[in-house]
């Protein structure tokens, strides 16, 4: 049976913070990519793979080559994007956060949707150590797909800016990883 690493990096801190940033491409800091750079030190790679958006792209340039995998993409906020919480109904957004299939964002994706995305992306990795700079929502896509958390357990995981987790994962079974190494802060 084959393993590989996969490591898992949030983006650095973007210029627009405390926003439901999906599609919204805003621009990571300076600060946001020496944080990154510095969390991905003394990892051991042969493959990298970005998100799409310039917050994500942009951390994974400064680490090193990479390649551009829109799978790896945050959920779309729909209407929401962009908007700060305070700005959208309580009452929709509470339903959104209680069950964001049957409530998602008016013109978003679903969860469920989102972690099709992600699965289809973790096929198609070949069994070589592989770092994937990403999104908060993307890597707890990731962890129900590797590790089978269910969406009210992936929320318990804090990943704030340049939270990276590793995990080992076995070729062949997207149900068969262990979380090898979460770091946060």
């Amino acid at each position: 049976m084959t393993t590989f690493r996969l490591h898992l990096l949030r983006h650095g801190e973007p210029e627009l913070t405390g926003r439901m940033l999906g599609r919204t491409d805003s621009p990571v800091t300076a600060q946001g990519l020496a944080a990154c750079t510095a969390r991905a030190a003394g990892l051991t790679v042969t493959r990298r793979l970005s998100s799409d958006l310039s917050r994500a792209r942009a951390c994974a340039e400064a680490i090193g080559p990479a390649e551009v995998d829109p799978r790896w993409r945050e959920l779309d906020f729909g209407a929401w994007d962009g908007m700060a919480a305070s700005e959208i109904d309580p009452a929709a957004l509470g339903r959104f956060w209680d069950d964001p299939d049957t409530a998602p964002p008016p013109g978003g994706e679903r969860w469920s949707d989102l972690v099709t995305r992600v699965r289809l992306a973790i096929a198609d990795l070949s069994p070589e150590p592989t770092l994937v700079v990403t999104h908060g929502g993307a890597m707890r896509a990731a962890l129900h797909v590797l590790c089978g958390f269910d969406r009210r357990a992936v929320w318990a995981f804090a990943l704030p800016y340049a939270a990276l987790i590793t995990l080992e994962v076995w070729d062949g079974d997207l149900r068969s990883a262990q979380v090898s190494g979460l770091v946060t802060a």
